[in-house]
């Protein structure tokens, strides 16, 4: 189905009814900052590019437990048959003044040309709802073990759904050039 551009622009322009999230649960990890400070200049890192490449080595690798509200109980069951989950939760120290950045440099880095924050993974968004998928380690009744979060502690959870491999594109994927420079440089750093 392709939408008129009447259509496109009166979507576009419709506010729709305001929202409220209600987190299922809460991270639990030894990540207490966020390694990316959005500020109203702009994204900032915390530290050089190989001390974020220890952040997100430890993010791969560490352990977060993500416990679930003790009255969603049964929201679990049958999650123990997948090995990875997506996982969507709220970036509670993104400031105001964060939310309302439209672009950045990528990572905080002014090398990188200044990007539309919606062609980023920047924390920084109007609505700060961030996205990680995550492998399994193992259940203990309404909390999850996983590795692969790079959440930081105390962030709410606002949903989690499976990771089905065959639900998103395999072929034809195409990335910024920044981007993959990016992924590149941190992947070194990481060796």
């Amino acid at each position: 189905m392709k939408l008129s551009e009447k259509q496109t622009n009166s979507h576009a322009n419709r506010q729709g009814p305001e929202m409220v999230l209600t987190p299922v649960g809460a991270i639990t990890n030894t990540t207490k900052e966020p390694f990316l400070k959005a500020e109203e200049s702009g994204l900032k890192m915390r530290g050089k590019l190989d001390d974020v490449a220890k952040v997100v080595h430890e993010a791969q690798h560490g352990l977060s437990e993500i416990t679930i509200n003790d009255e969603l109980g049964d929201i679990l069951d049958g999650i123990d048959d997948y090995s990875h989950l997506v996982v969507l939760y709220w970036g509670h120290k993104v400031p105001g003044s964060g939310r309302s950045l439209k672009k950045i440099h990528p990572m905080g880095r002014e090398d990188v040309p200044l990007m539309g924050i919606f062609s980023t993974c920047s924390p920084a968004r109007p609505n700060p709802i961030l996205m990680t998928v995550v492998k399994v380690c193992e259940r203990k009744g309404n909390t999850l073990i996983v590795s692969g979060l790079d959440a930081i502690d105390g962030s709410p959870v606002l949903d989690i759904k499976p990771y089905v491999k065959s639900f998103y594109p395999q072929k034809e994927i195409m990335i910024a050039d920044w981007m993959q420079q990016l992924l590149e440089e941190m992947a070194e750093d990481e060796s």
